[in-house]
């Protein structure tokens, strides 16, 4: 009986002692970063118009830096057949517009040279490019980007 209950306990301690040996190796899950596309088309004088293609990666609570931006921009058309326009950079969120203090505004700030774009989010898959005093334009309809 000793010696079954010998036997048992050394196997025992050889299980725990291969188990504590060192930590297995797992694979680690990257942690996913929330990503949102929105594309749409814009109206344009000179052509027919404007596609918008913006990603943003971030969340609005994450850091500064964790919230990035590309943004691409083609013209449909256009006479003078310009190169596509494509910009990297942050968001900030802000609060508020002259008629709406709840609204949310995305800035997005391109690196280096480009303008600054303002979008009011209007729901959760659509946003409206609006002016730099946060006002909406009145054709604002046909400057909504939809989340893809």
């Amino acid at each position: 009986m000793q010696l079954r209950s010998l036997l048992a306990g050394s196997a025992m301690l050889a299980l725990l002692a291969g188990c504590a040996s060192g930590p297995m190796e797992q694979p680690q899950e990257e942690e996913a970063t929330a990503q949102a596309s929105y594309q749409g088309s814009l109206p344009c004088r000179n052509c027919d118009g404007i596609d918008l293609d913006v990603t943003m990666m971030g969340e609005e609570m994450s850091a500064a830096e964790e919230r990035t931006f590309t943004l691409n921009a083609s013209y449909r058309n256009h006479p003078q057949n310009p190169p596509d326009e494509n910009y990297e950079g942050n968001w900030e969120v802000l609060s508020g517009t002259p008629s709406n203090p709840d609204a949310t505004v995305y800035e997005l700030t391109p690196n280096g040279d480009g303008q600054i774009y303002y979008f009011l989010r209007i729901d959760e898959s659509t946003l409206e490019l609006i002016d730099p005093e946060r006002r909406r334009f009145e054709n604002g309809e046909t400057l909504r980007l939809t989340r893809q």
